[in-house]
């Protein structure tokens, strides 16, 4: 049954004469405990916190003398108790509450300072299992829960970087705090409480192997605010959720404006892309533009994989992301600078690709420090009205899979080579996927159409384009490969590839009609393979 509230109207001033400070991250700790005890403001304070305090010759009273309990269980048990928390749930200007507090000798507190253990940190460590669960903090959340529920009379800060406001919003108010004020701190607060459980129970489904939890909780700090979403009428924000897989979240910005919504989206998908490829086996380039890839390819080289990236469509590869999975060095670096780029993303780069690249002032140039895993396990989460999509990441890579000739045509070891290629490839373009590909590198995409025919025939056009533009004789296409992301439900997707001049196919198989798509392939002297894995993304 639902609690009544007696509707006692909260003051909009409630003075700061006694303030609590238990803190994991001391940044600013002392200056902030200096500024209150300036104010004339008495400080509580436990553990650590209380000896930093002290030691910095500021006065303060440990916790237990409030509570008349010492702290046990290393430091397990020490505010939860009625001492702490009725000073903070008390409601000051109700009689029973007050009558309660003077009975107990409770003293109210009026301003909460407290940050929770270090619990997302230490899971992203990779501690071990006894280590994680000793940094769920209990009491902390408890408090900060408390003062934000009776924020009518309690402040609650939970992190340093509201130290300032704080103190300014004091000066403005004589030594009180606003009702607004308290508001939005206890907003604040609950948001951080609700992230930091989410990140508990996240992780014990990892932990346990729990593929669907009763209840799914996903939580975020605010990285930044957007100028705009998807388009300029939309309102956006980059929430980091913690995860350290290495990618545009993780990354370091060296230069560069601010990245946009789609900028992430798109530098997202680059960048998992080029993941796919070993940087120990070949260097590999995406370009993407709306969140497809427009070239992709391997070389010796990155200037030599990103050349064969940018014949496959040079048009549509102008302000486009560029993703690269080694070091960026000045041989590269020099090439993408030739047209206009939105975003280079690559694991590191060199001083001197820094120093090119800095010449075009607007050019954002993050560094990761490392590659995605593509087999890594995880999940994905997409929205939708009423509720969330949670699945597994696509995590199936073409070399752990067991291919299978279905044709009497067995692939060549090229073909093989470049079979592998585009399947990879594939993976990351949008459905309905058809991608073409020769000597290591993509010469026609077709992606997102409704039928894969209409994909096969869009990739072939793109093909041509890329022909012409390069001044060659005959098709790219011609003598190449081609990838799906799905099967052929008819032999007509495949047919196109056949007139396109594709030698060899790749595809997951599962047709009803599987026997017409090999017999089609057969007729024309086509290797097939089958890898029995799709790779649908929408």
């Amino acid at each position: 049954m639902a609690v009544v509230s007696k509707k006692i109207p909260a003051p909009d001033l409630v003075p700061v004469r006694r303030a609590l400070l238990s803190v994991s991250d001391k940044t600013g700790l002392i200056d902030f405990a200096k500024a209150l005890a300036g104010r004339g403001v008495e400080l509580v304070s436990t553990g650590g916190t209380a000896k930093a305090i002290a030691a910095a010759g500021i006065a303060v009273r440990d916790v237990s003398e409030l509570t008349g309990f010492p702290e046990i269980m290393d430091g397990r048990v020490k505010t939860l108790h009625p001492g702490v928390h009725g000073a903070l749930l008390g409601v000051r200007d109700d009689p029973e509450h007050a009558e309660a507090m003077r009975q107990n000798r409770i003293e109210p507190i009026d301003l909460v300072v407290v940050n929770l253990y270090p619990f997302e940190e230490v899971r992203r460590s990779g501690a071990d299992y006894p280590s994680v669960v000793e940094n769920i903090d209990i009491g902390g959340p408890a408090m900060v829960r408390a003062s934000a529920k009776n924020h009518a009379y309690v402040a609650i800060v939970t992190e340093p970087e509201d130290y300032v406001a704080v103190l300014n919003a004091l000066e403005l108010n004589t030594g009180s705090l606003t009702l607004e004020f308290r508001k939005k701190l206890a907003a604040k607060a609950f948001s951080r409480s609700a992230a930091y459980d989410a990140a508990i129970s996240q992780w014990f489904a990892e932990a346990l192997e729990i593929e669907h939890p009763t209840w799914r909780a996903f939580g975020g700090r605010l990285e930044s605010v957007m100028r705009y979403g998807e388009n300029p009428h939309q309102a956006a924000g980059f929430y980091l959720t913690g995860d350290a897989r290495p990618g545009v979240a993780t990354a370091r910005q060296l230069q560069g404006k601010q990245l946009s919504y789609n900028n992430i989206n798109d530098t997202d998908a680059a960048f998992e892309l080029v993941g796919e490829f070993d940087p120990a086996r070949a260097a590999a380039v995406a370009i993407i533009k709306h969140a497809n890839p427009c070239g992709v390819a391997v070389g010796a080289s990155l200037r030599d994989a990103y050349a064969k990236a940018l014949a496959c469509d040079p048009v549509s590869a102008f302000g486009g992301i560029v993703a690269v999975n080694r070091l960026l060095d000045a041989e590269a670096a020099e090439e993408i600078v030739k047209i206009f780029t939105e975003v280079i993303i690559a694991p590191e780069a060199s001083e001197e690709a820094v120093r090119i690249i800095a010449a075009k002032k607007n050019l954002r140039l993050l560094v990761t420090g490392g590659l995605p895993d593509p087999a890594a396990a995880g999940v994905t989460v997409k929205s939708v009205a009423g509720g969330l999509l949670v699945q597994s990441r696509d995590s199936a890579v073409v070399d752990a899979l067991d291919l299978k000739v279905v044709t009497r045509r067995a692939p060549s070891e090229a073909e093989l080579s470049d079979l592998a290629f585009a399947f990879r490839v594939a993976k990351h373009v949008k459905s309905n996927a058809i991608v073409y590909a020769k000597d290591g590198a993509t010469v026609g995409v077709g992606a997102g159409q409704m039928s894969r025919v209409d994909s096969s025939r869009i990739a072939a056009r793109k093909a041509l384009d890329a022909t012409e533009a390069a001044g060659l004789a005959e098709p790219l296409t011609k003598g190449s490969v081609v990838a799906s992301d799905a099967f052929f439900p008819f032999a007509d997707g495949l047919l196109a590839a056949v007139e396109a001049g594709a030698t060899a196919v790749i595809q997951p198989g599962g047709s009803m009609r599987d026997d017409e798509v090999i017999a089609a392939a057969d007729r024309h002297g086509i290797a097939m393979v089958f890898t029995g894995v799709r790779h649908f993304r929408h």
